[in-house]
């Protein structure tokens, strides 16, 4: 990926599970050099303790370190502690999601790095600001939603906080970090500086609540949960469909304002009577109406599949979505055609679908490789940032520092 938009930035990666990795595999996708910089024994956590198999690699671990290079290095011993002061000093980029404290107390805070590269941009993902409350704390994805925000606006009305199923909660989080990196490095481009820049999973998730916003300040309690029900209109949440599986389920949404969309929605559904009816006269009518005119809808939804409600509603120009569940996204011709599900082959898997980046670019078709195994680029990356030699690196090797 010589000629991809980051070629030539270059990334040491320390950071493990989720959240941080997904920054970095942002970055991976256009073309950085991303040095992933892993314990020698067993690694990013994510590679084994999550997989179903003690001597294989996750799919967890694979899916969130594509286009990424592996080399070990030993942060508890001096010799792996010269190395990684040697990568930092050649680095753009270094990022990392350890505890609260850790990269401090292995002797790579900002200070000490800023010292060996002063160009070099520090981004940090924690779990939540280290000048609040709860500085010390760790956090996973779902802790990040409760705290955020997010759950509070997640689930019916009567019900208990939901936590969303897609992992907002560390995925979201990297990719503001990520964003915040490439803005860092544009700025270096002026002034010849790096920078320290730090997320929390906290205000991650709060920035995601934006639209939410809107409505709680003109409210005096909480904003309430209105599960799958649109705010803005009617008929506008999730309609059962024929088949009657759990996701045989079709999403429709007719905006309040906009009546060009009821009259089509109407016509779609062959009950144009429904334009004549009074308590479906205006958005306002239908909001207020919501119960009987949805009833009306989902019986003539329960008669068809979520795609055909999907191909007559959405082709009729209204918004409309059929609820595709993963393995049926994973199976589809066309996400598999366009590459978002793109296929790698692993050495010890075989082939392994991953979702790809999502962003077409006309002018850099984004590639996608399978993650490293546990150091396999340790004689490439040692030999090409640090010129050491393989009698050198076979000497780390024996002392533990890789």
């Amino acid at each position: 990926m010589s000629d991809a938009p980051l070629s030539g930035l270059t990334v040491v990666d320390l950071t493990q599970f989720e959240a941080g990795p997904s920054c970095t595999e942002a970055l991976a996708w256009h073309g950085a050099d991303i040095i992933k910089v892993e314990e020698p024994r067993r690694g990013d956590p994510g590679r084994l303790s999550i997989s179903e198999r003690p001597d294989m690699d996750s799919l967890y671990f694979i899916l969130l370190n594509a286009n990424k290079r592996s080399v070990t290095c030993n942060l508890k011993s001096d010799g792996g502690k010269e190395l990684l002061r040697r990568l930092i000093a050649r680095a753009d980029v270094v990022v990392e999601n350890f505890a609260p404290g850790t990269i401090e107390k292995l002797g790579f805070g900002w200070d000490a790095i800023r010292a060996i590269n002063p160009r070099c941009i520090f981004a940090q993902v924690k779990g939540f600001a280290d000048d609040g409350p709860h500085a010390d704390f760790r956090s996973f994805d779902m802790i990040a939603q409760a705290t955020g925000g997010v759950m509070s606006i997640c689930g019916e009305p009567d019900g208990v906080p939901i936590r969303p199923g897609a992992t907002i909660g560390d995925t979201g989080t990297g990719l503001h970090l990520a964003v915040s990196i490439l803005s860092a490095v544009i700025q270096r481009s002026r002034t010849g500086r790096g920078q320290r820049l730090k997320v929390a999973m906290q205000d991650a998730m709060l920035n995601f609540c934006r639209v939410t916003f809107s409505r709680q300040q003109l409210m005096n309690d909480a904003a309430p949960r209105i599960g799958n029900q649109a705010a803005t209109g009617a008929p506008g949440g999730i309609f059962p469909c024929k088949g009657g599986g759990s996701n045989d389920w079709c999403y429709i949404f007719v905006q309040r304002d906009i009546d060009s969309h009821w009259r089509r929605f109407c016509a779609a559904m062959g009950r144009e009577d429904l334009l004549e009816d009074p308590r479906f006269a205006t958005g306002r009518e239908r909001m207020a109406h919501r119960e009987e005119l949805e009833a009306e809808v989902a019986a003539w939804t329960r008669e068809r599949s979520k795609h055909e409600v999907m191909e007559i509603v959405g082709g009729a120009g209204v918004p409309a979505g059929a609820v595709n569940d993963i393995k049926e996204l994973l199976e589809s011709e066309d996400m598999r055609r366009r590459e978002i599900i793109a296929t790698v082959q692993h050495r010890d898997r075989g082939e392994v679908a991953i979702p790809g980046w999502p962003v077409r670019m006309s002018d850099n078709p984004v590639k996608t490789e399978v993650a490293p195994l546990l150091g396999e680029h340790n004689e490439e990356v040692y030999a090409e940032l640090l010129g050491l030699g393989s009698e050198e690196v076979g000497q780390l090797r024996e002392q533990g520092a890789i």
